[in-house]
């Protein structure tokens, strides 16, 4: 069984930067593809980013150079960087995982695991 377990989240400044991770338990995380979506309780969930199991990158275009994505496979640890965060950035961030090799895809259909969340809030 797939497990994720997310950290990192937290308040900052418009302006500042996080850095999200997720953790990966119980598969081989190098043969996972990987992606972090966010929630609000106005918008439904979202794809923020994704890295397929080889390394390609796949960024939502209201991220696009602010946010990095990318994997140690050692460690088997999914990250996030986030800077130049605005208000609008505010939402439960969620680590997703799935077993198709060489997926980026950003929706949500194309994901079978999902950690619990952790919070980012960006105040103006």
């Amino acid at each position: 069984q797939v497990r994720l377990v997310e950290s990192g989240g937290g308040s900052v400044q418009a302006g500042g930067s996080l850095r999200l991770s997720c953790v990966v338990f119980g598969y081989t995380f190098s043969s996972l593809s990987m992606g972090w979506f966010r929630q609000t309780s106005e918008k439904a969930r979202e794809g923020v980013a994704s890295i397929s199991s080889g390394g390609a990158e796949t960024y939502a275009d209201s991220v696009k150079g602010r946010f990095t994505i990318s994997r140690d496979n050692s460690k088997r640890i999914l990250y996030l960087q986030m800077d130049s965060l605005k208000p609008e950035d505010t939402a439960m961030y969620y680590c997703a995982a799935t077993r198709a090799v060489g997926t980026t895809t950003l929706a949500r259909w194309g994901f079978d695991y999902w950690g619990q969340g952790t919070q980012v809030t960006v105040s103006s």
